[in-house]
């Protein structure tokens, strides 16, 4: 998987408002009702991320899920991350 060029980044970042560009990296913290969501959240996202093959960085302190996303062998962000990030979005408003 090829890094994105910062033009294609952001592009992509038009249909992420809700996340943060970093350096090589994008972020969002997730917030939920309690810890039971927060979870329930994060197990949906392992099997989306288990079949991209492409997993998150994340941590979750009770009804909080932070995130990070890159493409650790590419240096950066990839098209995978920009799809992960969309995922997430999704099944946080399911």
């Amino acid at each position: 998987m090829d890094k994105l060029t910062d033009a294609q980044i952001s592009e992509h970042m038009k249909a992420l408002p809700n996340w943060e560009l970093g350096e090589d990296r994008i972020k969002r913290t997730f917030r939920f009702g309690d810890f039971v969501q927060a979870f329930g959240w994060m197990s949906s996202v392992a099997l989306v991320a288990e079949r991209m093959n492409h997993h998150p960085e994340w941590r979750n302190v009770w009804a909080t899920v932070e995130v990070e996303l890159s493409t650790h062998d590419a240096g950066g962000l990839t098209e995978l991350d920009m799809k992960l990030a969309a995922e997430m979005d999704a099944l946080s408003e399911s």
